[in-house]
């Protein structure tokens, strides 16, 4: 498994890819495009729950089911690979790093908000994400209430939007950011994207 460098980076585009099957109300499985600011491809994520019992399981149980997410380079080698626990609450995604965990992202309670903590390797939180109701396409990380990343669902105009699942999301990383942290928050926009953002028709 090779590693994702993130070292120098300061913004990343997440860019759904979209299927045929989602104009005609299928859930389709999820695949995204991640791009630099100039448009050069980093890496792709997608996920890997295949077959029929797959699809059938992603029409009736959604962002609740068991799957895993697997991002990996433009030349198909895989960089990380997040897995997704089934859960009808308090839904989260752990994410490995050549077969050693990294860290993960839990939901949390909130009545008013969309609220997630980042988890370190350890479980320890390193990180609260809210978005606010006000700001329901942005979604800010701090740490001990310093605000240091975000993502940000972009407008993917007026068709896609309405008729399909696709989404685009601003991913900025804050200038002390460690490696890992980076990559728990770049998992993050898909987090956000499967669990706010799917079957919105």
């Amino acid at each position: 498994m090779n590693t994702l460098d993130l070292t120098s980076t300061r913004r990343l585009f997440v860019k759904q890819i979209h299927e045929i099957g989602e104009w005609i109300g299928f859930e389709t499985r999820n695949k995204y495009q991640i791009v630099a600011e100039d448009g050069t491809p980093v890496a792709f994520a997608a996920e890997q729950q295949k077959g029929i019992f797959g699809f059938l399981l992603r029409q009736y149980l959604g962002h609740w089911r068991k799957f895993d997410v697997h991002f990996f380079s433009p030349d198909r080698r895989i960089l990380l690979v997040g897995h997704h626990p089934f859960r009808w609450f308090f839904e989260r995604i752990e994410l490995n790093e050549d077969g050693r965990r990294i860290g993960a992202i839990q939901k949390r309670f909130s009545v008013f908000s969309k609220c997630f903590d980042v988890e370190d390797e350890d479980g320890k939180v390193i990180l609260e994400v809210s978005s606010p109701i006000w700001k329901l396409w942005t979604f800010v990380f701090r740490h001990r209430g310093r605000e240091v990343a975000s993502v940000k669902k972009k407008w993917s105009g007026l068709l896609s939007e309405a008729l399909t699942d696709r989404d685009n999301f601003l991913v900025e990383f804050g200038e002390e950011m460690s490696a890992s942290e980076k990559k728990l928050v770049l998992a993050s926009a898909v987090f956000v994207d499967l669990l706010y953002f799917e079957r919105k028709r």
